[in-house]
């Protein structure tokens, strides 16, 4: 046997606990997204200027998409924030590689005729009329018709998930891009477009 004394373990009592520093309240960070958004989007609507537009367009660029993420990347589909996400998240996949982009927007086009009249892309889809397409839909934020926006996004990333699986792209990023498809187009027939000015 040992001759060493067994002592009653201490409890830390309720002060250690106040001690601990946490991360930020997910409700708190949910409602301050949510805010942004609606801020966002009702002042940019609200203003005459087009260099305000420009500025909704290149945010990403600007604050940074990581910033955007912590903001807005956990909103549901179905509100406006996650709306937001899923456009400039659309966007900054476009900017990262146009030129595979546009390889699987022109094969999948000839699959989803209906889908490519709605994103409004110029024929032929290159990698620079992608970028002008993504940006005029971005534009569509801060004027004209939320919905619409909104529908020109699915229709996009649908042409994409199909140009996707003709060219034997993974069931993963395929899926991927329908999901993202779904949830646009969800959101567009939803009640976020009717609450915008």
């Amino acid at each position: 046997m040992s001759d060493r004394i067994h002592h009653r373990p201490m409890t830390p009592g309720d002060g250690f606990f106040a001690d601990i520093v946490g991360g930020a309240d997910p409700a708190k960070v949910r409602e301050a997204g949510d805010l942004a958004a609606t801020v966002l989007v009702r002042g940019a609507r609200e203003s005459e200027d087009p260099a305000l537009a420009e500025r909704v367009v290149h945010l990403a660029e600007t604050e940074g998409l990581e910033t955007l993420a912590e903001v807005w990347s956990g909103a549901p589909a179905d509100t406006l924030a996650g709306c937001l996400w899923r456009l400039f998240l659309l966007r900054s996949w476009v900017y990262a590689d146009p030129e595979r982009v546009a390889a699987e927007f022109e094969a999948g086009q000839r699959r989803v005729d209906v889908a490519r009249v709605v994103a409004g892309v110029a024929d032929p889809p290159g990698p620079d009329e992608l970028r002008l397409m993504v940006d005029d839909v971005l534009r569509g934020i801060a004027r004209g018709d939320f919905a619409v926006t909104l529908f020109r996004a699915a229709a996009f990333a649908r042409i994409v998930a199909a140009g996707r699986a003709s060219l034997d792209g993974s069931h993963d990023d395929i899926s991927r891009m329908l999901a993202l498809s779904e949830q646009l187009e969800a959101a567009g027939h939803g009640e976020i477009a009717d609450t915008l000015p």
